[in-house]
């Protein structure tokens, strides 16, 4: 059977749905609840934390069904894609076994949160995975539940992954085509230079993920909006080796980097894994990450420490920055109104160095960062050869601290740290907010600093907190 074309349209539980009759800018998770009346998919936060939205999306021609926050995605972005809801992967007549798995290992009291889990348990089976501790809490590590407990619903995907058969999808063509909802039209460039001619109207936006404008974003303009979607465009997608550098589209979602990364800087695993949940990762982007400006966005530091450089691509055509200049203030960095983010360089580590990435936050999993801070080190014979730091959380902007380098250099990894400990609060200048008072972050970079000597005295690649225990 050949695979069908859509236009305007998106297969819903395998049902075609034409979206072009939707007349107002919302969210997908709005279309499903109210206009297609599937309301086994709940609404929590709204925000893409506790995970109660979640649905599976997929492009018609693979098997692989991936999870997202429907809250965070606006349905001018699903324009010939496939979704799938709760409805779609059992009923009461004809339950799939990870909903019977749910019901007989009691891993539902109230439910309200029972659909986003089972959503992202079948996302875990139906993938080539193995299923065990570490799997299954990843796959949940974006949702929340109040009353029920997590060890009957890890132990319900632990059931159903030996009963469980693959979650069959319908086959189409993805054939976005530019699509007009209320005040706010979506178009889907395959190419940059198609994207370039669109940026001949006057008010528009570019949208990869979306995980961050969407939530600032009004649904309800005064002005037409045009929204360029870049997620189409294979050229934002591309990553290869270049002389050592890793080559990464602005438009590879996190998920993707994080198997793109895994054997070449096994380093950045686990801070990805924490940047998010899987449904953030497979709907945030690189590019998106980094061109929000955002002070404590956990990539930032990770790549300022390895000297990362930033591809743009407009108008003028192609330019190049190193990041420790991309960012200008607050949310503000170089990019112009027809600039994109086209490509990401990062050196990979060279011998004899080592990397280090850490992360505190008030939840382990899915939670903002309170202070990141990355360490790209070299010593030899108790001396610190050479060394990058790089910090979130404790400046309007991500901080390659270039100051503080100069003075650990040169010194024994003792007196280094200690120049470090003593002198920090000369070069951050951290606030205070919800996530951590001004004193709290300084005193946690000292204690990062110490837990910095302990790995390189210890000669330990040890990066989690997870693993350091008390003497």
């Amino acid at each position: 059977m050949n695979p069908l074309e859509t236009s305007n349209i998106i297969f819903v539980n395998g049902k075609k749905t034409i979206i072009s009759k939707v007349d107002h800018d919302i969210t997908v998770l709005d279309l499903i609840r109210t206009n297609l009346k599937l309301s086994g998919t709940k609404e929590g936060c709204a925000e893409g934390d506790c995970g109660a939205c979640s649905i599976l999306v997929h492009d018609g021609l693979s098997s692989e069904l991936k999870p997202i926050n429907s809250c965070l995605v606006r349905v001018g972005q699903v324009v010939g894609k496939g979704i799938v809801t709760i409805e779609g992967i059992g009923n009461d007549i004809k339950p799939h076994p990870i909903q019977i798995a749910f019901s007989e290992e009691n891993a539902s009291q109230c439910g309200y949160c029972t659909p986003g889990f089972i959503v992202s348990g079948i996302s875990l089976l139906n993938s080539n995975k193995k299923i065990n501790d570490d799997t299954i809490n990843d796959a949940i590590s974006g949702n929340l539940c109040r009353c029920t407990g997590y060890s009957p619903i890890i132990k319900a995907i632990k059931v159903a992954s030996k009963l469980s058969e693959p979650l069959k999808t319908i086959k189409f063509l993805e054939h976005n085509k530019n699509i007009k909802l209320g005040n706010v039209t979506y178009y889907n460039p395959k190419s940059l230079e198609e994207m370039l001619k669109l940026t001949i109207h006057k008010n528009y936006n570019f949208l990869a993920g979306g995980t961050d404008l969407n939530l600032r974003r009004p649904i309800v303009n005064e002005k037409q909006n045009i929204i360029i979607c870049l997620d189409s465009i294979s050229e934002l997608k591309i990553h290869k080796m270049t002389n050592n550098n890793l080559i990464i589209g602005s438009c590879v979602s996190i998920e993707d980097f994080l198997g793109i990364v895994k054997n070449r800087i096994p380093e950045l695993v686990e801070i990805l894994q924490r940047f998010g949940s899987p449904q953030i990762r497979n709907q945030g982007t690189i590019g998106g990450n980094i061109s929000t400006s955002s002070p404590i966005g956990d990539l930032a530091p990770v790549l300022l420490a390895l000297n990362s450089k930033i591809h743009l691509f407009g108008h003028d055509g192609d330019t190049s920055v190193l990041l420790r200049d991309f960012y200008l203030g607050y949310r503000k960095n170089i990019i112009k109104k027809d600039q994109i983010i086209r490509s990401i360089e990062i050196p990979l580590p060279s011998e004899g160095y080592k990397f280090f990435c850490w992360k505190l936050s008030k939840r382990y999993d899915q939670d903002i960062s309170t202070i990141s801070l990355s360490i790209y080190v070299k010593t030899k014979n108790n001396i610190i050869e050479d060394i990058h730091i790089a910090a979130g959380g404790v400046a309007e902007i991500p901080k390659y601290l270039e100051s503080l380098c100069k003075i650990m250099i040169g010194k024994t990894i003792e007196d280094s740290i200690l120049a470090a400990i003593n002198q920090i609060d000369k070069f951050v200048q951290p606030i205070s907010d919800l996530r951590g008072t001004s004193t709290y972050r300084i005193e946690a970079l000292k204690g990062l600093f110490k837990r910095l000597e302990r790995c390189l005295k210890e000669n330990s690649n040890t990066m989690s907190i997870m693993d350091f225990k008390d003497e």
